[in-house]
């Protein structure tokens, strides 16, 4: 029994080396019929960055509360076509309400005293203009007294000393009068300084007072735009924060994408370059409308806008493959483009070598679009190499056709 036992355990061992070398030199076969086979050559390369997106609506609002509140009635669900100004929900706004009051009764006060602030400085000025025109015409009359005592003087009826007190009553008027003009000056700027800075205060009641008017009347929530809610509060009895948003609505009769690259790739995205989208077998054509200066996550979002952004064919959220033309290479080694490639580096990839057989190699790929991938290194012209992913057999040096 103890021979047998050691006799049994030997060939057990020498099955299982057997078998691992099977595995590692090749012994796993995959079925040739779910293999796709590209071969490499040269030729021209138009270079372009992937990414990835989602169909979006081509105008879409998102309606936020105006204030904080709670929700009473909900007259609209998520999916409904709506009209601009339809109601969707309707806010508690009592508090709304009350300040709303408040804030006209401050603007009624305040452009009272306004006019009663007018009124005031036009009865100041006026008593000044009124004490100037009394002083001219003192100062007139002095004048005419002084000319009189110097006639009176020159025929010797007169005396030197009414002449003088003549001409200083004149001197002195004058210098009233003068106090009076520049008194009335400063005035007129003072009190138009003062009617100034109480129009403002009374303009800022009138704005905060038309900005709640507002708010009440977007208390019901009106749709901002002609289409289709894609997102609604409709929680009766939830409360909403001011500015939280409650609603989004979209026109889903013409699209856009919004697109990410990863932010290593984000350089070769420019404004008004050509794009090329892929929905399965479906392809279009479109530029990039804009590209957003910060990162997110490790990638730079942007967006395309389509040449066909009407098309049926087109829903919001649909997932899609972008293509970023960015260059141009005369003459280079390249493979077809597949599920394999996710971006420039370096691949396993296995290579056909006849009689039914595959080798494992391993290749540096760089620039693609969505058609090519440019080789670096590891292929060579006419080489038939497996466009699917095979990184469940990265293991293994080579492999048989089924």
């Amino acid at each position: 029994m103890r021979r047998w036992v050691r006799l049994g355990a030997w060939g057990l061992g020498i099955g299982v080396a057997v078998v691992g070398s099977i595995i590692w030199f090749g012994g796993k076969s995959v079925n040739g019929a779910d293999l796709s086979f590209g071969t490499a050559g040269r030729g021209p390369l138009e270079t372009a960055v992937a990414a990835s997106g989602r169909m979006v609506p081509a105008v879409e609002e998102i309606v936020i509360s105006p204030v904080a509140s709670r929700i009473l009635a909900v007259y609209a669900q998520a999916g409904d076509s709506v009209s601009k100004g339809m109601p969707l929900l309707q806010l508690d706004l009592e508090e709304a309400e009350t300040r709303y009051q408040n804030l006209r009764d401050n603007y009624q006060i305040k452009n009272n005293s306004l006019q009663q602030l007018k009124l005031a400085n036009r009865t100041t000025l006026s008593d000044l203009e009124m004490q100037i025109k009394i002083k001219e015409m003192d100062v007139n009359r002095l004048a005419i007294e002084v000319d009189n005592e110097q006639r009176l003087d020159s025929l010797g009826s007169g005396t030197g000393d009414r002449v003088r007190q003549a001409q200083t009553a004149l001197a002195t008027g004058r210098l009233e009068l003068k106090g009076l003009q520049q008194r009335l000056a400063n005035e007129r700027e003072r009190l138009t300084n003062l009617e100034t800075a109480t129009a403002l205060e009374v303009g800022n009641s009138a704005r905060d007072l038309e900005m709640m008017g507002r708010t009440l009347s977007q208390g019901r929530i009106p749709a901002p735009l002609d289409g289709v809610i894609t997102y609604l509060s409709s929680s009766i009895g939830s409360t909403v924060a001011a500015g939280e948003r409650v609603a989004v609505v979209g026109d889903l009769s013409r699209f856009k994408v919004a697109a990410e690259v990863p932010e290593g790739s984000s350089y070769k995205v420019v404004t008004g370059a050509n794009v090329s989208i892929r929905m399965g077998n479906v392809e279009m054509a479109g530029k990039v409308a804009n590209v957003e200066p910060q990162s997110t996550s490790g990638s730079v979002p942007f967006t395309v806008t389509l040449d066909d952004a009407t098309n049926s064919r087109l829903r919001s959220g649909l997932r899609v493959q972008v293509y970023v033309d960015y260059g141009f290479k005369d003459d280079v080694l390249r493979i077809p483009n597949g599920s394999y490639y996710q971006g420039p580096g370096p691949y396993v990839l296995f290579v056909s070598e006849g009689e039914g057989k595959l080798s494992r190699r391993t290749v540096k790929l760089a620039d693609s679009n969505r058609e090519w991938v440019e080789v670096e290194s590891g292929l060579e012209a006419g080489d038939r190499v497996v466009l699917n992913d095979m990184s469940n057999y990265e293991k293994y040096s080579s492999l048989k056709i089924k």
